[in-house]
């Protein structure tokens, strides 16, 4: 074999074991960073290449991942897409006229799935024994680049697949720990005077409604539902919170006017008026049938009186929770419930129907509902078909949350008011 030849199958065999090196690295699975090191010794040390710039594109943006034997200026004077995105094959730029790019011998693009993903710049100090090398290894540059950042994307994958997993079962877990906060039918407070029933839907994994039912007294209960502003585990975690708040706060001795007033001051100091919570609050006497409530931004809740037939909407109150650090003109409403009186109290998920081009309000089927069932059971057993039916075609974009009562019994005490 002639000396040219077996320079040739030397050089090949050089190759190949920088490629085997490069491979075995990835096979091991190292960093990035340990990849790039790896990367820039080879090309130094055993292509001769003496300046190397590796930009990639990440989430929409270009990264530099690797700069040696450039300076900090050389770097930040190339912009990706000004100079380098026109570029879509191997060039050699040295009898270019660009400026930014002055240093350098080629530019390579970097294929994955083909589409350009990245870019390697590289150049040699003056050479005066002929061909410079980063020239005479364009191509093996491009391979083993190639080579290098197919492997980055492949890590970006698995690490973003790694990260979506993590979300995953944080969000089922905290689905389930705000399940467990929520009440079921089953779950909520029975008592001889009322007939309580429930509907919870949440729109995603976690959601931002709450409702609850407690027991004041032996003849008194209390009861809320409440809506936070905004979506995902941020109106999760304030609502937990704010559960807590009212579980400690609304007792038989708190005025429904303090209640109010301490539930703004603690959620205001908590979200810097950043968020808010609209809510509807009540107290019910067995004895005196009196029921007092604070509507704080809320849709109203609809009172039914069967035996009157008689509907209304529990309107009076205040703005909604934590929008201001105190709320003006905080007012408590009061009406007479006689047996029979039906209450059904809703999170704006169940009434704001999106149907694509409108937004259209359930409201009015609701006191259809109301007026055509005998009991608060058939009221909320027709609600539920019509949740299912609007969730099945897609109309729902909000949690769902409905509280239903119905007051079975006199009170113990007649008053004229």
């Amino acid at each position: 074999m002639d000396e040219s030849k077996h320079n040739i199958v030397r050089l090949y065999k050089e190759k190949l074991n920088v490629l085997l090196d490069v491979a075995q690295t990835i096979n091991e699975d190292n960093s990035i960073e340990a990849l790039m090191s790896e990367f820039e010794t080879l090309i130094r040390e055993e292509l001769g290449v003496s300046k190397c710039l590796i930009f990639t594109l990440s989430h929409g943006k270009w990264q530099n991942i690797l700069a040696c034997g450039v300076s900090g200026h050389q770097k930040r004077a190339i912009d990706v897409e000004r100079d380098l995105c026109s570029i879509t094959s191997i060039r050699n730029i040295t009898m270019d006229r660009m400026e930014n790019l002055d240093g350098f011998d080629a530019v390579i693009p970097l294929y994955h799935k083909f589409k350009i993903i990245g870019y390697v710049v590289v150049g040699d100090d003056d050479n005066e024994d002929g061909i410079s090398p980063t020239i005479r290894n364009l191509k093996f540059i491009q391979i083993l680049a190639n080579l290098i950042i197919v492997f980055i994307e492949n890590k970006k994958m698995q690490q973003e697949l790694l990260r979506q997993e993590s979300i995953k079962r944080e969000l089922e877990l905290a689905s389930r720990i705000q399940a467990g906060l929520v009440p079921s039918d089953n779950e909520l407070l029975k008592t001889s005077h009322t007939d309580v029933r429930s509907i919870y839907y949440p729109h995603a994994e976690v959601g931002g409604d709450y409702y609850d039912v407690i027991r004041l007294s032996p003849y008194s209960i209390g009861f809320c539902i409440a809506d936070v502003s905004g979506k995902g585990i941020g109106a999760s975690l304030l609502m937990s919170n704010f559960q807590a708040m009212v579980r400690a706060l609304f007792t038989h001795r708190i005025s429904l006017k303090k209640l109010v007033s301490e539930l703004n001051k603690r959620v205001s100091q908590n979200t810097k008026n950043d968020k808010f919570i609209t809510m509807f609050l009540a107290r019910y006497n067995m004895v005196t049938g009196r029921l007092s409530y604070v509507n704080a931004g809320h849709l109203p809740p609809i009172v039914y009186n069967r035996e009157r037939d008689q509907m209304i909407e529990l309107e009076r109150g205040c703005i909604g929770i934590g929008m201001l650090e105190e709320i003006p003109g905080l007012e408590v409403g009061h009406i007479r419930i006689h047996k029979g009186t039906r209450i059904i109290a809703f999170t704006d998920g169940l009434v704001e129907i999106d149907e694509g081009t409108r937004i259209r309000s359930s409201v009015e089927r609701l006191k259809y509902f109301l007026r055509s069932t005998d009991n608060i059971a058939d009221t909320m057993d027709k609600i539920k078909t019509m949740v299912h039916h609007y969730r099945d075609e897609g109309f729902i974009f909000d949690d769902v949350s409905v509280l239903g009562l119905e007051f079975v019994k006199k009170s113990l005490l007649t008053l004229p008011w």
